[in-house]
């Protein structure tokens, strides 16, 4: 077999062929620079917990920073502080850490190649296989083809798939600084959003957003007229110093260290097809995003992790069914639904509505957080479809069949012990639920209950699925088997002892 060929070395690009090594499938990811650009402290990207496992390399993770909570204030007074679990804390890094760590990774794998300075610039593909024209005329065969070459993709262009959408629909002046912030009643560690800041000024710095990074650092973000005038140094210094006086009140401006400055502009495009045979578009590629908080890299994460398990089903197994489908099928909808809810918020959060003004339920204030807390259309996961199971079992549980399953402690039948979301990123994993398990030595599970008959099963099933035993799951009930798709989201909720209703569910997977 051919490698998978990816089109772009950027965060999702490199997050792709790192998880496709991780399942023995070769890679050629087209770097299009000569050499790594120079890291920019004022590029800057939040994973939320679902995609935060892409900072676990020892090389990413000392950049990131696990966030302690979050604080939004208004005229210096706190109107919402919501404190995050160690373990499930947005952490913050500046992205050209997260793309040398992602790098670093793969190419230790041995099983990618990384080809700096091409660029495809033809395209053909069959039934068999791709063919990409590289810069120079130079010709490589793939498996399949990923495009992850950034908003202006040739590769979308060679497939003709349109890019509609809308440009800068919010744009935000950027200063990463290094300095001892601090403001009322703020905790070490969290971000914040201050709007009305007090003092004098207030009017001319109506918001700004606070995010810290390690050693020090913060990225301060203020947003700028949507005029498109140009924003100068001396404004951008001018409104520095307005936020820190006014944060320090007659203390005046601290001692502060500017590291780096910015324009970030928002846009607004989804691609109106994600697949073509067998080529593919994820990352900026395929959509653009960043108003009112939504993380755009975050984003290209998720689809590396949807895009990928299918794919190393289709390499190895060399049919997959309609599994590629759903890629797509999954994750243009989900990110659709995000563009949507900003496109609903923008008029209320930018415009002249009072603050009892709602989107769903959510006021201006809420709308302008949920996307750094995770919350809501604007910052949670997301829920994909999630065909077959039990809807009386899924009806209960914490998290629901599409969503991202919760990270409960396991035992596999040799008697390791580790976390779920440690296991994530090979076979599908089958989870029971047995209060009382770890009373009892795994090796006589084998002989013993519901086990064999499980493990009899799982050998029938059209995908490779290894079984697990919890304690308890949050909302299952005793003997509630869980499926886990490699990519961490819950895909059905079964009565562990129905074995037709495990192959349907399977199947449904796979279909």
């Amino acid at each position: 077999m051919q490698p998978v060929i990816i089109a772009g070395a950027g965060p999702t690009g490199l997050a792709l062929a790192l998880a496709l090594a991780r399942r023995a499938v070769p890679v050629l990811l087209l770097d299009g620079a000569d050499r790594q650009p120079e890291g920019r402290p004022a590029r800057t990207c939040v994973l939320p917990p679902d995609a935060a496992h892409w900072a676990g390399p020892p090389a990413v993770r000392r950049h990131a920073l696990a966030w302690s909570g979050w604080r939004t204030t208004h005229r210096g007074r706190t109107v919402q502080h919501t404190a995050f679990p160690r373990d499930a804390a947005p952490l913050h890094l500046p992205q050209d850490a997260l793309e040398a760590g992602l790098r670093a990774e793969a190419l230790g794998t041995g099983l990618v190649e990384i080809a700096p300075g091409c660029r495809i610039t033809g395209l053909e593909q069959d039934e068999k296989g791709v063919t990409a024209v590289l810069s120079g005329g130079r010709e490589r065969s793939g498996s399949f083809l990923v495009g992850c070459d950034g908003a202006r993709s040739t590769v979308r262009k060679l497939l003709r798939i349109p890019f509609p959408g809308r440009t800068a629909v919010e744009r935000y002046a950027v200063a990463t600084v290094r300095a001892a912030l601090l403001w009322p009643g703020a905790e070490p560690d969290e971000g914040a959003l201050h709007r009305a800041l007090p003092g004098p000024d207030r009017g001319r710095t109506p918001e700004v957003l606070a995010r810290p990074l390690t050693g020090l650092r913060w990225r301060l973000d203020w947003p700028m007229p949507p005029d498109g005038g140009l924003v100068t140094p001396e404004a951008l210094l001018e409104s520095l110093h307005r936020t820190l006086a006014a944060w320090h009140g007659d203390g005046g401006v601290p001692a502060y260290e500017l590291l780096d400055t910015g324009v970030h502009q928002c846009h607004q495009r989804l691609a109106r097809r994600w697949r073509h045979g067998r080529a593919f578009l994820a990352g900026d590629a395929a959509h653009l995003l960043g108003a009112l908080g939504t993380q755009q890299t975050a984003e290209g994460l998720r689809d590396a992790d949807s895009l990928a398990w299918r794919l190393a089903v289709a390499w190895h197994q060399d049919d997959a069914g309609e599994l590629l489908d759903g890629y797509e099928r999954e994750r243009r909808p989900a990110v659709g639904t995000r563009l949507r809810a900003v496109d609903q918020a923008l008029p209320l959060v930018r415009g002249r509505g009072g603050d009892r003004q709602t989107v769903r339920g959510r006021g201006r204030l809420a709308l302008l957080t949920d996307a750094h807390l995770g919350l809501g259309t604007l910052g949670g996961p997301g829920v994909y479809p999630a065909p077959g199971g039990d809807p009386r079992r899924a009806r209960a549980l914490a998290t629901p069949p599409g969503s991202p399953a919760a990270d409960v402690p396991v035992t596999a039948l040799d008697g390791t012990r580790a976390m779920l979301r440690a296991l994530l990123g090979g076979p599908l994993l089958a989870v029971l639920t047995a209060p009382g398990s770890r009373v009892w030595d795994s090796r006589h599970w084998l002989t013993a209950g519901l086990i064999p008959e499980l493990a009899e099963a799982l050998r029938t099933v059209p995908l490779p699925t290894e079984l697990l035993v919890t304690e308890e799951y949050p909302g299952a009930g005793a003997h509630t088997l869980l499926l886990v798709r490699p990519d961490g989201r819950l895909a059905a909720a079964l009565p562990a002892a129905d074995a037709p209703a495990l192959r349907h569910a399977v199947t449904a997977l796979r279909a």
